[in-house]
C-alpha cells in the first residue's frame, strides 16, 4: 500500500519554500499521495527520499505489454481489489492454445477461426488477444509451426516449450512481435532470463506456490527482468483462484513488490462447456492471461462478454452519443422511438427495430447513461428533457407528421409530454421484444 499525506510529509525538508507551486509542504505532501503533482516539483529532497518515494510511486502490479503494434495486449497495472472501490483498468487477455503437433492445414484453419473472432456488443467490439504455440515435437517443428501461426494473426503469441533450443528459434522468428516466454522454473531459471534479456521479451515464471514464485521473481529482478508474468501450475479450481487472490492482495495490500505481477492460466479440460467454465472463474478472480484450447464461436462470445461487465466502470454506465438515429431507408413519415442513450437500452431497440425491416427514427435522450425506468425514476428521464432532446436534433425536420412512441414503461408522462413538445404521444410496448410487430401495425 502507498504512503499516505502524512507519511510522505514526514520525508520531505519541511521549508514550506512554496518552489513546488503549493503553499506548504504538507498541501505538496497531500497532492504527491494522490499522484496528482510528480515527485520532481521538490527540488529539495535527498536522493534517498527521492528513490523512496519513487519506489511507492510505482503501481503495485507491473503493467507487461505482450504483442506489438494495435493488437498488443497490456495487462496489470491493477490497484484495488474490488470494482467498486474504483474500477478495473486491465482487461484480462484471453487467448488459444495451438499444438505443434497438428497438421499445417488444421493450424491454419484454427488461427483464421481465431482471427475471427470478434464481435458487438452494445457498441463496444470485442475481440480476442492471444495465441499460444505449445511445443509437443522436435525444436524444428516447434519454429516451423511458429512461422506459420506468426504468418497468419497480428495477435499478440505466447511460445510455450520447455525446449530452450526450440524456444531461441521461435524468438528468432518473432523479432519485434514482443511474445510472452512460457516459462520459467528453478530448472531453468538462469537460461531462460538470458532468452527473455536478449530478446527483450516478457517472461512467464512458474512455480507451485505463491513463496516459490516469489523467490523466482526476486532472482529475476536482480537480473535485470522485470517484465513477468506468474503461474503457479495445474491445481484444483479452488486452489487455483486461491492463488490469484493472494497473490493480488499481497501486491495491493502488503506491497509485495515479488508478487506484484499479472498471473496466467492456463485451463485444461477436455470437455468444452468446462473449459470455459473453468475459463470464467479465473477472468472473475484475477488472471491476467486465460489460455484454453477450444475456438469455438460460443466459448469466445461467453467469455469475453464476461470480461466486457466485469470491467466496464460500475460508477459510468455504458453510453452512447444522445442524437437522432437513422435505422434503415427511413422518409419524413417514419415512426419516431423515443428510449435512453444507455447503451443496452439503445442497442435492444436498435436490434428489434432491425428485425422489422420497418426505416424507423430513434431518438436517444441524455440520461447519464440511465435505463428508461431508473431515468424516469431520477428525473433524467422527463418530457422537459426529451422535448429538448427532440428540439435539439431536429425532429421535427426530419419527419412530416407530429407522432412519437414512447416506451411503454413511462406511459404516465404521454399527457404531460404531448402539451410539452406539441408532438401527439403513443404509447409503444413495455418490452423491446414487442417494437416489430408494433411497428408493422404504425401508420
Amino acid at each position: 500500500m502507498g504512503l499516505s499525506g502524512l507519511d510522505i510529509y514526514k520525508l520531505l525538508p519541511k521549508t514550506n519554500c512554496r518552489e513546488c507551486g503549493f503553499a506548504t509542504c504538507l498541501a505538496f505532501a497531500m497532492q504527491l499521495a494522490k499522484k496528482a503533482v510528480e515527485i520532481d516539483k521538490c527540488p529539495h529532497l535527498s536522493p534517498e527520499v527521492k528513490s523512496k518515494l519513487e519506489a511507492q510511486a510505482l503501481p503495485p502490479i507491473k503493467l507487461v505489454t505482450i504483442g506489438s503494434g494495435d493488437t498488443r495486449l497490456e495487462i496489470g497495472n491493477e490497484s484495488v481489489m474490488f470494482r467498486h472501490e474504483e474500477k478495473f483498468y486491465r482487461p484480462a487477455g484471453l487467448g488459444f492454445i495451438i499444438e505443434d503437433s497438428l497438421a499445417d492445414s488444421e493450424i491454419k484453419t484454427r488461427v483464421e477461426k481465431i482471427n475471427t473472432l470478434k464481435f458487438e456488443r452494445v457498441g463496444q467490439l470485442l475481440e480476442v488477444n492471444l495465441v499460444a504455440i505449445r511445443q509437443n515435437k522436435d525444436a524444428q517443428r516447434f519454429r516451423d509451426t511458429v512461422k506459420l501461426v506468426s504468418a497468419n494473426t497480428a495477435l499478440g503469441l505466447v511460445l510455450m516449450s520447455d525446449d530452450l533450443t526450440a524456444l531461441k528459434g521461435g524468438l528468432d522468428i518473432l523479432k519485434g512481435r514482443n511474445p510472452l516466454i512460457y516459462h520459467a522454473t528453478k530448472n531453468n531459471l538462469s537460461e531462460v532470463a538470458q532468452l527473455a534479456k536478449d530478446f527483450k521479451s516478457p517472461l512467464c515464471v512458474q512455480a507451485q506456490s505463491l513463496e516459490e514464485v516469489s523467490g523466482l521473481t526476486q532472482i529475476l529482478a536482480n537480473q535485470g527482468v522485470n517484465d513477468l508474468v506468474i503461474e503457479t501450475g495445474k491445481k484444483p479450481i479452488s486452489e487455483k483462484i486461491w492463488d490469484l487472490t493472494q497473490s493480488r492482495r499481497l501486491a495491493l495490500k502488503k506491497s509485495n513488490r515479488s508478487l506484484g505481477y499479472p498471473s496466467l492460466v492456463v485451463v485444461q479440460q477436455d470437455d468444452p462447456y468446462a473449459e470455459v467454465q473453468e475459463a470464467a472463474s479465473y477472468i472473475s478472480k484475477y488472471a491476467g492471461i486465460v489460455l484454453i484450447r477450444g475456438v469455438e464461436a460460443w466459448q469466445a462470445l461467453s467469455l469475453l462478454t464476461l470480461r466486457q461487465n466485469i470491467y466496464t466502470d460500475p460508477q459510468k454506465p455504458l453510453q452512447i452519443e444522445p442524437k437522432l438515429y437513422p435505422i434503415g431507408q427511413v422518409n419524413a413519415k417514419s415512426p419516431v422511438l423515443i428510449t435512453t442513450n444507455f447503451s443496452l437500452s439503445y442497442y435492444t431497440v436498435l436490434s428489434e427495430v432491425e428485425a422489422s425491416k420497418i426505416p424507423t427514427y430513434i431518438v436517444s435522450v441524455d440520461t447519464e447513461g440511465m435505463s428508461v425506468l431508473t431515468a424516469w425514476a431520477a428525473e433524467k428521464f422527463t418530457p422537459a428533457k426529451i422535448t429538448e432532446s427532440i428540439n435539439k436534433f431536429g425532429v421535427k425536420e426530419a419527419v412530416t407528421h407530429k407522432r412519437l412512441v414512447i416506451p411503454g414503461y413511462v406511459a404516465v408522462m404521454s399527457g404531460e409530454l404531448q402539451d410539452e413538445s406539441g408532438f401527439e404521444i403513443i404509447v409503444g410496448p413495455k418490452e423491446a421484444a414487442g417494437i416489430p410487430s408494433f411497428l408493422k401495425s404504425f401508420k
